[in-house]
């Protein structure tokens, strides 16, 4: 089982490879057989090839930057949750879109679960701006 650390460590780690705009180490985080729901309520995406795709044609379109926003939380099974804000332009302006991420982790400490809450009520003006 994946220790809460490992947990922490994972999930810190995916928000600064979103900031940095590294696709292949976000996939490399993923299992073969992962799903990703992004935003909660839009269909499933199902296996690593699709999810490629998914970050690929999203985050690797777009000038994005991330930062979390509170701490990394963590149970005991292998699951966690965390808060954080992707800075990015939506509908030609700069704006903020502050997103909770919920996964859930194998044996292996790889993602087999993401699923992202947010909706256009969570996408405001750029944070600071």
């Amino acid at each position: 089982m994946i220790s809460a650390q490992q947990v922490q460590a994972t999930m810190t780690r995916y928000v600064e490879l979103v900031d940095a705009g590294d696709i292949d180490g976000i996939i490399a985080l993923y299992s073969h057989d992962a799903v990703v729901e992004d935003p909660v309520g839009q269909p499933p995406i199902q296996g690593l090839v699709a999810i490629e795709r998914f970050y690929r044609d999203g985050l690797g379109a777009s000038n994005v930057s991330a930062v979390l926003t509170g701490p990394v939380r963590a149970t005991l099974n292998g699951c966690g949750a965390m808060p954080f804000r992707v800075d990015m332009e939506w509908a030609g302006q700069p704006c903020s879109l502050h997103v909770i991420d919920v996964m859930e982790f194998g044996a292996d400490g790889k993602i087999r679960s993401m699923k992202a809450y947010w909706s256009p009520i969570n996408i405001g003006p750029l944070a600071g701006a």
